[in-house]
């Protein structure tokens, strides 16, 4: 049975996470036949954001690691909430990461009649029955942690009588909200989850699978757990937040499995969610903010989900990189963004290509170069890949740099262009500001230089040193194109910390500035498809957005150049 890559048993392996332990001492003992099938469930209710990254990562990763298989199951048991554009989203979202479930693609709704049908066993059995109690009351007459709760007036229902209402109840004969069928645990439990948790709910809304065969539908914590057994899932893996929770799934898993618990169980194991600064992980917001047009869609690239982090440049290795460095523990906490920050530039930095892109342009004369010449230079695609190579970039007398690399009167250590003062440009020559011109308003619409002809690579001069390197590109032979700078979506730290304001009144009014006039050399113009990633020189790491199209090329800005994370590690 073993793999390369298995645990094998009293096989001992350094650096696993309390969870792959857990996993690896079960395989060990021998436990389920030696078996490994964990699960992936989402609920199909919206798009994945990069804390479902994190438990992805472990879900497939552990039993990749381990020589097992995961499960993908959609949680499908709402359909007031659900929609197949999330379902194939969510496929997607997978997929991209780099794991795939093969075979084992399942649906909750797989398992309605089996679970109906454990259900109609329970009341037989004198351990469910139907409460007519509004929801509200149903919440006041469970107690409080410290308040035993109270038996509804209708738990001493005979069997008949629940049967029949429960039949009804599928039938379609009562309202929403009028009936539920609940289990008749311990309304005195310490753990609020066992008095008498409600099983099932009326919802009339056809179900985007089975049509309008039901008109009742289990509770997450009583479809879940038996879900996994009806499956063969050996290890459940979730969130702190169903911690409390685990003593429930216990109890319905082994009411339904009975006597075979004892050759075969699930085991559920809790892990820390994954929270970041200046980030909201909340479905329902997150929801809130596409439908109020506050940001482009579920994959704008400042949104946390795994498709607006692909669309804003992140690359599924910079994700599995940042989820490795955070780890898996028992401790909520909440995670620095510059960490994840910092994933992405490591990544970029050794994979992505070089180019020069001047997004707030202004021209520069060379007056002493010749009017109609044109030269190739050559320039480095990545200097941290060996055998990357050079591409060639056309050199004329008139250029475009950024605007804010020069300035008239500059304050001390301004090591760009200024008036008698030397700058080198990023693979080319040397140039002598010599003056500019500005127009009405005073503003600055061009800018002269002189070029000294043996600063080239390879020539006389070209060792020669200058304090200042710029990038730019030739305003002969350089392309339009959009640029989208892209900076956190919220202005606070915790926006979840603040309950008392309204998140969307913390959202950053300048988390996004588009650029239409940005100039680009006619290397990056030929060779930029969709997603692509490359490096501006000096500006910071930008991909290609799909909005682009022939003639028209957007690029939103993934992060820039400067790692604040990287610093504070080397203070430290």
């Amino acid at each position: 049975m073993a793999e390369n890559n298995e645990i094998r048993p009293n096989e001992e392996k350094k650096g696993l996470n309390f969870v792959q332990q857990i996993v690896a001492d079960d395989l060990a003992a021998g436990k389920n036949g030696g078996r490994l099938n964990t699960r992936f469930p989402p609920e199909p209710n919206g798009y994945l954001h990069i804390g479902h990254a994190k438990a992805i990562c472990m879900d497939f990763g552990v039993a990749e690691m381990m020589g097992g298989t995961c499960n993908l199951r959609f949680d499908d048991t709402n359909p007031q909430k659900e929609d197949t554009e999330y379902e194939q989203s969510i496929m997607r979202d997978i997929r991209w990461l780099g794991y795939d479930w093969g075979d084992r693609l399942y649906y909750a709704s797989d398992y309605f009649p089996k679970l109906y049908d454990f259900a109609i066993r329970l009341i037989k059995e004198g351990k469910a029955y139907v409460d007519d109690q509004t929801s509200e009351q149903i919440a006041q007459q469970k107690g409080t942690p410290t308040q035993a709760g109270t038996e509804s007036p209708f738990r001493n229902r005979s069997v008949e009588e629940n049967l029949d209402l429960f039949q009804r109840m599928n039938a379609g004969e009562f309202e929403e909200g009028s009936r539920v069928l609940r289990a008749k645990i311990d309304m005195t439990s310490d753990n609020m989850h066992f008095r008498d948790p409600i099983m099932y709910r009326i919802i009339k809304k056809p179900h985007w699978r089975t049509g309008e065969k039901w008109k009742v539908y289990p509770m997450y914590d009583f479809a879940h757990g038996q879900s996994d057994y009806f499956e063969g899932v050996t290890h459940s893996i979730c969130t702190l937040e169903f911690v409390p929770h685990r003593p429930l799934y216990d109890y319905f898993v082994r009411e339904l499995a009975g006597e075979s618990a004892k050759d075969y169980c699930p085991r559920q194991i809790e892990f820390n969610r994954l929270n970041l600064t200046y980030t909201l992980m909340s479905k329902r917001k997150l929801l809130q903010l596409v439908k109020e047009h506050l940001v482009s869609g579920w994959d704008d690239p400042r949104m946390p989900t795994i498709c607006g982090l692909r669309r804003r440049g992140y690359t599924p290795q910079s994700i599995k990189n940042f989820i490795d460095t955070i780890g898996y523990t028992k401790y909520e906490a909440l995670n620095d963004i510059s960490l994840l920050e910092h994933s992405i530039r490591e990544d970029l930095n050794k994979n992505a290509n070089r180019v020069c892109a001047v997004i707030n342009p202004v021209k520069v004369v060379i007056t002493n170069y010749p009017e109609d010449k044109v030269e190739m230079l050559a320039m480095d695609n990545n200097p941290e890949q060996e055998g990357a190579g050079t591409h060639q970039m056309p050199f004329c007398r008139e250029i475009f740099i950024e605007r804010d690399d020069f300035m008239e009167e500059p304050p001390k250590k301004f090591f760009r262009m200024t008036p008698g003062k030397e700058v080198r440009l990023k693979g080319g020559y040397i140039l002598m500001c010599t003056g500019c011109t500005k127009d009405a308003d005073g503003n600055v619409n061009e800018i002269q230089c002189t070029y000294d002809p043996d600063t080239l690579s390879g020539m006389p001069g070209s060792m020669r040193k200058v304090k200042g390197t710029l990038h730019w590109v030739s305003a002969r032979h350089c392309q339009d194109a959009e640029v989208r700078l892209y900076d956190r979506l919220f202005s606070v730290e915790n926006p979840s910390a603040e309950s008392e304001t309204d998140f969307r009144e913390l959202l950053n009014p300048d988390s996004l500035k588009v650029i239409t006039n940005a100039k680009i050399e006619p290397y990056l113009a030929q060779m930029a498809k969709p997603e692509d990633k490359f490096q501006f020189q000096r500006i910071g790491y930008f991909c290609v957005d799909p909005d682009s199209t022939d003639g028209h090329l957007v690029f939103n800005r993934t992060i820039g150049l400067k790692d604040s994370w990287a610093k504070e590690q080397k203070k430290a």
